[in-house]
């Protein structure tokens, strides 16, 4: 597993930044003028630019000291995504019932917290591996089960497991709410910064990019 540090990229730069979910998509023209398309990556990949979210040299220098600290591309790190950061639709509150994420069998203990985009014609599922502690909230059959007493939670891998007293039973729906975070790195070693450019309104360049832990 690739190194990874369990902190957040400082919060009021990540929440300026510009990005969002990107594709791999295959696109073959043939002689009839038909297309054909495919992918050979399930998952979207997310990148951002959090030199948008610079607005000081205070921060400027936040961001520098964080870059310096994960070594460049070495260590990954925490991101929180303005737009995606919740399993509930933006402006709601969390609630434990939000995505399903399994069925019980009677014998499973451990499930992997995921959101799901669409419903109709190809829902997509995506892993969620990075969960803010303390706010996943979790329901079996629609009825809450509390952490640390029905179940316990391992934030770094996005994963609930179910005290051996309290395995959700055969074809039991298994529900949670959560917040989340984004595991990502920085994509360059080298963060270019002209200090006379930036005082003008120049915003320097700081790509960040989704990575799979």
């Amino acid at each position: 597993m690739a190194a990874f540090h369990e902190i957040l990229f400082p919060l009021e730069v990540a929440l300026g930044a510009s990005g969002g979910p990107e594709r791999v998509t295959e696109v073959i023209t043939t002689a009839s003028g038909r297309e054909e398309r495919n992918t050979r990556q399930a998952d979207s990949r997310r990148r951002w630019d959090a030199g948008y979210g610079v607005k000081s040299l205070a921060a400027l220098a936040d961001v520098v000291s964080f870059f310096e600290e994960r070594r460049g591309r070495l260590y990954g790190f925490r991101w929180r995504d303005r737009l995606d950061h919740s399993s509930a639709p933006p402006g709601h509150a969390v609630t434990p019932l939000d995505q399903v994420i399994g069925t019980g069998d009677g014998t499973r203990v451990t499930f992997t917290l995921a959101k799901i985009y669409g419903s109709l014609h190809a829902p997509y599922a995506r892993a969620i591996t990075k969960p803010v502690p303390g706010s996943v909230r979790v329901a079996v059959n629609g009825v809450e089960r509390i952490e640390g007493t029905h179940f316990s939670l391992d934030a770094t891998r996005g994963e609930i497991t179910f005290a051996m007293a309290f395995i959700p039973p055969a074809a039991a729906v298994v529900s949670a709410g959560f917040s989340f975070d984004v595991p990502v790195r920085f994509d360059t070693d080298f963060l270019e910064v002209n200090l006379t450019a930036f005082a003008a309104g120049d915003i320097p360049r700081i790509p960040v990019i989704e990575i799979r832990v």
